[in-house]
């Protein structure tokens, strides 16, 4: 009888990921920090990469799918972001341009989002970085680059997978899974209610699954979070280069934003 129950949730959760319309902190130590992985297992050297990362800088490009009752969903995040500096930018698109392209800057402990509706076609919304929420499964609060590491480094039960090439480089892939306080960490109320519930009726945490692709440079080249429950399919990849580079950053002007306390819809997560 609980086949129907988990059924029920996890299309619930999936709804919220397909519609158009506690651990919060940004702190960059709430991970380990290098000195804190001297020893060689899984654990240590996933932590310890996402560690060296959140202190330098990268390009990224995420794909996101979602996937339930026949259709699939996916849309894409690209940008570049100075960890260290906590400065960035990205762009989302809907392949195709099924949806309006948005803009998104950060700087200075802000959000600023391009395409906001009510707001004028040329001007931003911006938002404080440490309210964003994430408003969708296995999504960051506003596509923050830096909150999908720090679900990375929150991996458990990591087993090495073996050796692989990834965009030409040969890696070692680390599989873990993600725990009820990881995969919901800066949930808006409403989509933590659903997911608290799919994870009532399963009578267990959800299966998440996270990977990590390690260079022999100890450097992040793919990360990669997943669920597949009960034909609700959410999978978000997203692939690093240029670490190192420097991030250039252009802030919108002030007199071009406008304050906005909540952000909907899909492109911005």
């Amino acid at each position: 009888m609980r086949r129907p129950l988990v059924r029920t949730a996890a299309a619930a959760l999936l709804c919220a990921g397909c519609s158009a319309a506690d651990a919060g902190s940004q702190d960059k130590h709430a991970a380990a920090s290098p000195s804190s992985t001297s020893s060689s297992g899984p654990r240590s050297a996933v932590r310890a990469a996402v560690a060296a990362l959140r202190e330098d800088s990268a390009g990224f490009r995420q794909q996101i799918e979602l996937g339930g009752e026949g259709q699939v969903y996916g849309l894409t995040v690209t940008g570049g972001f100075d960890f260290a500096a906590d400065r960035g930018h990205l762009a989302v698109d809907f392949p195709g341009g099924a949806i309006d392209h948005s803009d998104q800057v950060f700087a200075d402990g802000k959000i600023y989002i391009s395409g906001v509706r009510g707001i004028g076609e040329d001007a931003w919304g911006v938002v404080p970085r440490d309210k964003a929420q994430a408003h969708y499964l296995l999504r960051a609060p506003l596509n923050d680059p830096e909150h999908v590491l720090q679900q990375i480094a929150a991996m458990r039960e990591i087993s090495r997978q073996g050796e692989e090439n990834v965009q030409g480089v040969r890696t070692v892939r680390y599989r873990g899974i993600l725990d009820h306080r990881t995969v919901t960490l800066r949930m808006s109320p409403d989509v933590r209610t659903k997911t608290d519930q799919a994870r009532d009726a399963l009578g267990s945490d959800l299966p998440v699954f996270a990977d990590a692709w390690v260079d022999s440079r100890g450097r992040l080249v793919q990360i990669r979070m997943s669920v597949n429950m009960s034909g609700a399919r959410v999978t978000l990849t997203m692939a690093l280069s240029d670490i190192g580079e420097p991030v250039h950053v252009t802030v919108p002007r002030a007199a071009d934003t406008i304050p906005v306390t909540k952000v909907g819809g899909i492109l911005n997560g």
